[in-house]
């Protein structure tokens, strides 16, 4: 084997990297914060809300879970210009991860919402808390509680899959070593050090999800 690796041009363009690693951080932190909303919001009408509203989260479930996220960041970004609607790649590929984390949190949070005993919630009633109250505070967060590990677990697939976006030329961190391996044609060395950044990324998400985890929701179980 006579490759001669060479990273003294990878290491070179580290404020590229830089910025696209930001890039990357920016979309996934933001995309979890309001795909957690959208998914909270559908896994309440899901379990609470009227027949129409639970038809209407059922399709979207179903649609976004069973169609690549490539061809829906591909309809957000190319298809919807043709109605009027134009945006900038990395808006494109912030609503497109919001509506796919949506679709797959949903799930996950009704299944933790639909884990908490009816005879708790048939208390905190009688104790005339308001439905939004009794949400809130006595089914929400237990169901977070619960459902924690496979909810992060999720939103560290999200930044991972960020990576599709570059095919739509967002400046995220794939997006930066494409341009660099056309411009060096150092493929291995770049590819692997953008592997370590990535890889980075995930043990770092991983430490943050813990502590938010230890601040908010590691209390003791009562039920």
């Amino acid at each position: 084997m006579n490759y001669q690796f060479q990273f003294q041009d990878v290491f070179a363009a580290w404020p590229l990297l830089l910025k696209g690693t930001w890039i990357t951080i920016h979309l996934s932190l933001t995309a979890t914060a309001l795909g957690l909303v959208v998914a909270i919001v559908c896994a309440w009408g899901k379990t609470s809300g009227p027949a129409a509203a639970r038809w209407v989260i059922n399709a979207y479930i179903e649609l976004i879970r069973n169609t690549p996220f490539l061809v829906q960041l591909f309809f957000f970004f190319f298809a919807l210009p043709a109605f009027g609607l134009r945006w900038s790649a990395h808006s494109a590929a912030l609503v497109a991860m919001v509506v796919n984390l949506g679709a797959y949190a949903t799930e996950i949070i009704r299944a933790g919402i639909e884990s908490i005993p009816r005879g708790q919630v048939e208390a905190a009633l009688a104790l005339n808390l308001k439905r939004h109250q009794v949400f809130r505070h006595v089914i929400l967060k237990p169901a977070l509680k619960a459902i924690y590990p496979a909810l992060t677990s999720q939103f560290i697939l999200l930044m991972l899959s960020s990576a599709v976006v570059s095919a739509i030329s967002a400046d995220d961190l794939t997006s930066v070593a494409a341009n660099l391996q056309s411009q060096t044609f150092r493929s291995f060395e770049i590819y692997i050090v953008v592997a370590a950044i990535y890889l980075a990324l995930a043990l770092a998400f991983s430490g943050l999800f813990r502590l938010v985890y230890r601040l908010a929701l590691d209390y003791p179980d009562r039920r």
